[in-house]
Order: structure tokens, then sequence, then C-alpha cells
């Protein structure tokens, strides 16, 4: 089996987000960070070399594939804030429909600048998916 290559490193979140370049992106990623750290009552850990994630759940998917993986997660990207959440997860499509202006992928969140979008439904957003998360893994 293929070791997967993001996986939790002793790397310092703190040195990551200072060398974020653009200046507005590292004031975004420091917020989100803050932001998550305290939905999730979990400390920020680096995941691979360009990921920020919060706690840990085991996954198991259909196919019989399995991986150790973050509640919730970030990555300050150069044209977006990416935010990893769980893929589905209660009231989605309508917070989502409050949020602000964002675009979405699979189970991700990408939001140009924290200003386009409502705080408040993201703060719900990340709420709905970690709890998603612990109830799965729980399960």
């Amino acid at each position: 089996m293929a070791t997967l290559k993001t996986a939790p490193t002793d790397a310092s979140v703190d040195d990551f987000l200072a060398d974020v370049p653009d200046e507005a992106r590292r004031a975004d990623a420091y917020a989100v960070r803050d932001l998550l750290t305290e939905v999730t009552g979990e400390p920020a850990t680096m995941w691979g070399d360009a990921i920020v994630g919060f706690g840990r759940r085991h996954l198991r998917y259909a196919s019989g594939r399995e991986l150790d993986w973050f509640l919730v997660g970030f990555s300050p990207r150069k044209t977006a804030t990416t935010l990893y959440l769980a893929e589905e997860f209660p009231d989605k499509e309508a917070l989502l429909a409050r949020l602000g202006r964002h675009s979405v992928g699979k189970g991700c969140l990408y939001v140009k600048r924290l200003a386009d979008v409502d705080v408040a439904v993201l703060t719900e957003l990340v709420r709905a998916s970690v709890g998603q998360a612990r109830t799965d893994q729980a399960g």
C-alpha cells in the first residue's frame, strides 16, 4: 500500500503561515486558523507541506481504502483559501447559499477573500462539518 503524502508533520504552523507571501491572504489564513481552533478545540497541525489540519479521524471508503485524516483543515493557496470540509453534512447547501462569494469542489470550499463571505455563516458551516465528521468517526 502506498504511503499517503498528506500526513501530520512536526513542521511549525506559525512558520508556514508567516511565509504566506500575500499580506491579505496571510491575514485571512491567521483568521481562519483562529476560527478553526475555536470551533474544533483542537490545535493546528501541519499535514504535508501546505495544509493546516485540526483534529484527526479515520476514514473508511466503500472501496475498502482507509486513511487517517483531519476533522477540518485549510490551505492558503495562491488564488484562494481552500477549506477542507466533510463532503456531506446537514444544511450544507442552505449554509453555502448564505455564505457569500465562494466556489466549491467535492469536499473543498474556496474563498478568495474572507471579506467576501459572512464569517458567522462560515463558522456555522465549519461547526456542521466538524459535527458530521465526529459523528461519522463515532459511528
